[in-house]
């Protein structure tokens, strides 16, 4: 397929409701769109989700629109012509890290490779399964009677999963609440890296809840304090922050620093690399989950796609738009349904992008030809 045309939309969406975690409040969320066109008229529509500011990763943005813009797609557009959206990765191997800009490039590809093939995105990526169980992540509230309103809305929703924010001052007293409510509710815990091993008689509290999971209890970029941490722990740790590559991975399962892996694949780079570490995870009978990232309706249909994958085995972060958003971009809007969600049997990513809407939260647009 040869590359026509890429254009780069940046909108700008206001959440519901504030999202809190240990980490800052996020109240309204800028994304980069990217749309593919080829010369055989197909569309691919990816996300860059990556912050405003580097609170989560060091990309924002900013810097994203600007490796976007002067590295990333200039070299798309010099070589044209792709057999595979795998081609991407020995062009932009040249280019360290940028995981989140590299895959907002990545995943349009597939969404108009999956399209030229007349199938649904998650079976080109080797996906088995037709509908996917999902949970939902619950951000901090400004109390605990606020807090057991929302985990008891998304028991009623029938959410296989329920995630909360935790953070040294909001945490034993969270889950214990949680847990003389929904004594038997498939539950774990967010920290977004607020402990340290000095934390540790601490964190061991926690074993008593039956959690699901420990997300990220310790430093960002750390695999050895993790490993010294899990084996006091009877609860998995799951890293998050930690995992933006196969390598990673790798690191984090040989030293034992984790038993549970969130891939989210904007932070690794996208859908080939979330793969990758899927199936090494595979191997080595590591569980893994599919991450979320407040996105809009294209991200989330990307995620629907890796998700249906054999080792996605935990319900990931993967809600429904009306969960975050008044209105998504996409049509329909991703809908939960009894804590499951439907792939769709259309080709590519399964829903429609609504030029409207992109035009409606629109700040600005790049173009390339």
């Amino acid at each position: 397929m040869k590359v026509k045309k890429i254009t780069i939309h940046t909108v700008e969406m206001k959440l519901k409701s504030p999202f809190v975690t240990a980490l800052g409040n996020v109240e309204k969320r800028e994304f980069l769109i990217s749309e593919v066109e080829f010369e055989n008229g197909i569309v691919g529509w990816g996300e860059c989700s990556a912050f405003s500011t580097p609170w989560y990763t060091e990309e924002t943005i900013e810097s994203c629109r600007y490796t976007l813009s002067t590295f990333l797609i200039p070299t798309i557009m010099k070589q044209r012509i792709y057999q595979h959206p795998n081609d991407l990765r020995s062009i932009f191997n040249k280019y360290r890290g940028q995981h989140m800009a590299k895959s907002c490039m990545e995943m349009a590809f597939w969404d108009a490779f999956a399209k030229d093939q007349g199938m649904p995105l998650y079976k080109m990526l080797g996906g088995i399964k037709g509908d996917i169980d999902v949970g939902i992540a619950i951000g901090m509230q400004s109390n605990e009677g606020a807090l057991l309103q929302k985990v008891e809305a998304a028991v009623e929703q029938g959410y296989k999963r329920i995630k909360v924010k935790i953070q040294p001052g909001s945490d034993i007293r969270t889950v214990q609440a949680i847990r003389n409510r929904f004594p038997y509710v498939p539950l774990m815990a967010d920290a977004n890296s607020s402990y340290t091993l000095n934390d540790l008689d601490y964190l061991k509290e926690l074993d008593q809840y039956g959690l699901m999971m420990i997300e990220q209890p310790l430093g960002h970029r750390d695999f050895v304090d993790h490993a010294k941490l899990q084996q006091h722990l009877s609860t998995p740790i799951c890293l998050d922050e930690s995992i933006s590559s196969l390598d990673d991975a790798k690191t984090a399962i040989n030293l034992g620093s984790s038993k549970v892996i969130a891939i989210k694949m904007s932070r690794v780079g996208g859908p080939s690399e979330s793969i990758r570490i899927h199936n090494f995870c595979m191997e080595h009978g590591v569980n893994v989950w599919a991450g979320g990232m407040l996105e809009t309706g294209i991200g989330r249909a990307h995620n629907i796609a890796i998700a249906t994958l054999e080792g996605f085995t935990i319900p990931g972060d993967i809600s429904a738009s009306a969960n975050y958003w008044s209105e998504d971009i996409i049509d329909p809007e991703i809908i939960v349904e009894q804590g499951s969600i439907i792939c769709s049997k259309q080709a590519g990513i399964g829903y429609d992008v609504s030029r409207i809407q992109i035009e409606r939260y629109r700040t600005d647009m790049l173009t390339f030809e």
